[in-house]
């Protein structure tokens, strides 16, 4: 108290007795909320995975946890969720990667009109976009053709076999996620490419390294946190994304999102489905922990 008095006199302002209780006194309402509709709930997911037991886990030494190294279905899905999220994340990101570089490099008319293309594709909905693209990649659609361009002759040559199916497939599944998903990369990318000094990349240009070098040695190690940012933006989204995997997929590509909601909904199987949510969080957790272990976080965004 001493020495907010004292740095009040030195200022001329009056000292502000009370402000952090006026502090915890705003906050009070969203943490009611937080602990309400977000802590509670997770309460209740983890209690229901160990205490509804699925019929072939009653007796089981882990419970609904031994279906992750019993089942192969389960394991199957989970393997799929893995293949078409890691695929997923490293193409978003590399594109997001191409177009955020883009944006930083061009002049501001072009730069405005590229981010509003980003943020334009936050106004449409998912279920419109996960339904345009089954017009697009159905047979004899535009984008069914344009990829069979490049299909046919490889099977021409017998590198592939069997018909080109874009829907109703992992590729479709594929080409949706990372239409949905690039914004949430490009965005990062761009924050963190914004903070970098463009003399470092000059001063390297007047010792001598090549525009590649420069990129590859000086811009890339400098963009590298806006590059983690994105990866575990888009793998944390694309393990729990839903919608455009159920339409795209047609139920032939069941991910974890849709296995969670049908074991709920139609087989009534809570307590699978609550330990398949869990480990999703346990996942999650577990790559944020890892990633903050690798870059500090607080860099991600372009936070200095």
């Amino acid at each position: 108290m001493a020495n907010a008095t004292l740095a009040a006199q030195a200022t001329g302002r009056p000292a502000r007795a009370g402000l952090p209780s006026v502090y915890w006194l705003l906050l009070l309402p969203p943490i009611i909320l937080i602990v309400f509709f977000y802590l509670v709930p997770l309460a209740q997911i983890l209690t229901i995975s160990f205490t509804e037991f699925d019929a072939d886990a009653a007796t089981a030494p882990l419970g609904n946890y031994s279906m992750l190294f019993v089942d192969e279905g389960i394991q199957r899905m989970l393997l799929r969720t893995a293949w078409v999220c890691v695929i997923t994340t490293f193409l978003t990101v590399v594109l997001g990667y191409i177009v955020a570089y883009a944006m930083v490099n061009v002049g501001p008319r072009q730069r405005t009109l590229l981010m509003f293309g980003v943020l334009l594709t936050f106004w449409l909905s998912v279920l419109i976009r996960a339904f345009a693209w089954i017009i697009l990649l159905r047979n004899r659609g535009i984008g069914y053709e344009a990829v069979d361009l490049f299909y046919q002759p490889l099977r021409d040559l017998g590198l592939v076999e069997g018909r080109l199916r874009l829907v109703r497939s992992e590729t479709g599944v594929i080409i949706g996620m990372v239409h949905f998903m690039l914004p949430y990369a490009i965005l990062p990318l761009f924050a963190n490419m914004q903070g970098i000094d463009q003399r470092v990349l000059l001063a390297a240009r007047g010792l001598g390294a090549t525009a590649s070098g420069t990129f590859w040695r000086v811009w890339v190690p400098l963009s590298f946190p806006g590059l983690i940012g994105a990866l575990i933006l888009v793998f944390v989204f694309s393990l729990g994304f839903f919608v455009t995997p159920a339409l795209l997929g047609g139920g032939k590509v069941v991910m974890i999102a849709e296995y969670i909601w049908f074991s709920m909904e139609q087989t009534l199987r809570w307590g699978l489905a609550t330990m398949l949510a869990t480990t999703i969080l346990v996942a999650t957790l577990t790559l944020i922990v890892i990633m903050s272990r690798v870059v500090d976080l607080r860099t991600m965004y372009g936070a200095k």
